[in-house]
């Protein structure tokens, strides 16, 4: 896929290839590894078309977000979210759902953002991994040596401490 994962020093953003850098680049924050499994989460889901456009051409809207907004957020936030929690479980790294609105003028629902991330995740595994994400978490399965995905790894949002 022509594609690089870069430890940067500030916001992630995705840079297709251009005349100066023959490559695609994820770019993940801080060097945080959360950072770089969500950042590769939105690689999994981007078609073709979406690779070619720095950052994917979506949507962000920054923290500081109001209701009507995080919603949005929160909509096109839970596929890439299942494959974080996919992603983590096959690498032995915990996962935390984000609703990233630190600053917003109100308080999401994490639980209730949780049940819907859960349910793609349970869609995911009774139905099937998309090739890329499945490729990654096997890759992650082999490197971390960690067993098979199966639902009892994936506790019900209020199991969660």
């Amino acid at each position: 896929f022509n594609t690089r994962l870069i430890k940067g020093d500030d916001e992630p953003i995705y840079l297709p290839a251009d005349a100066e850098v023959p490559y695609n680049r994820i770019v993940f924050a801080h060097g945080f590894y959360a950072s770089a499994i969500h950042e590769i989460s939105h690689w999994c889901i981007a078609g073709k078309a979406r690779r070619e456009l720095v950052d994917f051409g979506y949507w962000y809207c920054p923290d500081g977000r109001d209701a009507q907004t995080q919603s949005q957020f929160e909509d096109v936030e839970v596929k890439p979210q299942a494959f974080d929690w996919l992603f983590c479980v096959a690498a032995g790294y915990p996962f935390n759902v984000s609703c990233d609105n630190l600053e917003g003028d109100f308080e999401p629902d994490r639980v209730v953002f949780q049940r819907r991330v859960h349910a793609q995740v349970m869609d995911y595994l009774t139905n099937g991994i998309p090739e890329r994400p499945a490729r990654f978490i096997k890759a992650l399965q082999n490197y971390y040596h960690t067993p098979e995905l199966t639902a009892e790894q994936f506790p019900w949002p209020e199991a969660l401490n």
